[in-house]
């Protein structure tokens, strides 16, 4: 189940690799677009309700980035040196990270289920309710949202990423059955509403734990001779933490962040921040298609780092560059020309669907730029640099609340969707511009492209 990601056609080994980590990424925004879908039944209160308590699930991942990244790079910096006896110490100290930060976080969810959800300042008793109800439902089960990344990202550091998708995919079939059953109560279901959908993404996730679990003791050696229950040393606890944490402060303050403007919007009322939820959900798909190419980028550019071999990791981002600008423009033009029909299918109140293309034209103008710095911080990750995405993503995400409160004045509620393009566009031009930067300078590379130029221009010195 590895794959050899230092030898052969570069080109066809990162389309080989990103095609099913994009299925992946997409299964896993299904997820929540499933529940959205189903849940836009019950009305935009109900949709309000879920995307409020999902902003915790969002916030979540910046607890699971910390052990996702350190499987995905410790493991494929590793395999890339043949050293399998440290790709599997990655692989051990990962989970046992990853348990200890899903059981932490879950007891916090359900112990200030209320406190958390009180910071929205949320107008109506039912959609608060709901929205505490969800977050408990979720908060049970959170080990189970904690593990399949993790698990993802062992085999994609390996090379294989066809496995994970599919087990992902029983996951969102599972998931799709469910909802209406359980949110509608169809048949001999009870009517759940909003819990319902908790209940479904629980259930869906733990199916994938269950099939992962199976999968990785029978099909593979990857725990084989590992003692989950031995004591972790902090050299590697300190090596996962090192390459993590700059990504997890990026995925929470990104995450806090969009907490912050959500409450921005409730000025509005609880209109936007249904518009804000279902929006979000329809422009994840730009950003987990790029985020397909992070992942694939990171595991190459991981390998090829540790078998040293530079020109490999020069010539590889730039091919995923120039895919990931052609899926951005496309994602741009279909959000900016076509956005009443996408985001009808989630809600039917007209007042939300006219807010909704809006937004959804507003942010289509970033999709290019945002594609390109995903790509970009993946390529970053694989190098084990993984503070300059977070630095990029950090401050201009802190920007959103100054912009969103300062262009709201004269644009009002356009002024906030504004402030997020904008800052999205800044990210992309940023980050990228200091890779290519920091490849151009690089020893290996820089000295390659001296001696190619010497031999084309023999008379120059």
């Amino acid at each position: 189940m590895r794959s050899k990601l230092t030898e052969g056609n570069i080109l066809n080994k990162l389309i080989i690799l990103a095609l099913p980590i994009m299925g992946t990424s997409l299964i896993q925004m299904a997820y929540s677009m499933t529940d959205m879908i189903w849940v836009g039944f019950l009305g935009s209160r109900a949709v309000t309700s879920v995307g409020t308590a999902g902003f915790y699930t969002w916030l979540a991942a910046a607890f699971i980035v910390i052990p996702r990244i350190g499987a995905e790079v410790g493991v494929a910096q590793s395999v890339g040196k043949k050293d399998i006896k440290e790709a599997k110490n990655y692989m051990r100290h990962s989970i046992q990270m990853d348990i200890f930060f899903a059981v932490l976080y879950g007891i916090v969810m359900i112990l200030f289920r209320k406190q958390l959800i009180g910071f929205f300042n949320i107008q109506g008793d039912d959609i608060v309710g709901m929205a505490i109800t969800y977050i408990a439902i979720v908060g049970a089960g959170m080990v189970f949202f904690f593990l399949p990344p993790v698990f993802t990202a062992i085999f994609n550091g390996h090379g294989d990423s066809k496995t994970p998708f599919l087990i992902n995919v029983i996951g969102l079939v599972t998931n799709i059955i469910l909802d209406p059953l359980l949110i509608l109560g169809i048949g001999p279901f009870p009517k759940l509403g909003v819990p319902g959908a908790a209940i479904a993404t629980i259930f869906a996730q733990f199916i994938v734990t269950i099939v992962f679990i199976y999968i990785i003791r029978r099909k593979t050696d990857f725990f084989r001779e590992l003692n989950f229950f031995e004591k972790p040393d902090w050299s590697h606890l300190g090596r996962i933490l090192k390459l993590g944490i700059p990504a997890a402060l990026q995925s929470g303050a990104f995450t806090v962040i969009a907490m912050v403007i959500a409450k921005i919007l409730a000025r509005w009322g609880s209109m936007p921040i249904a518009v804000q939820s279902v929006g979000s959900q329809i422009e994840s798909i730009s950003w987990l298609t790029a985020g397909g190419f992070q992942t694939a980028l990171s595991a190459f550019v991981g390998q090829n780092y540790g078998a040293r071999k530079w020109d490999r990791i020069y010539k590889g981002y730039y091919t995923a560059i120039g895919i990931i600008a052609v899926i951005g423009v496309i994602t741009s033009c279909i959000l900016i020309f076509v956005p009443g029909p996408i985001f009808s299918v989630f809600i039917r109140e007209k007042e939300v669907i006219k807010e909704g293309i809006i937004y959804l034209r507003i942010l289509g103008l970033s999709q290019f730029f945002m594609c390109m710095e995903i790509a970009t911080s993946g390529a970053f990750n694989g190098l084990g640099k993984t503070v300059p995405p977070s630095i990029v993503g950090i401050i201009m995400n802190a920007l959103r609340i100054p912009g969103a409160l300062l262009l709201s004045i004269p644009f009002g509620l356009n002024g906030v969707w504004w402030s997020i393009s904008i800052t999205s566009i800044l990210k992309g031009i940023i980050l990228t511009t200091w890779f290519i930067i920091f490849l151009s300078r690089h020893p290996e590379i820089r000295g390659k492209e001296i001696s190619i130029f010497k031999k084309l221009n023999p008379e120059v010195e």
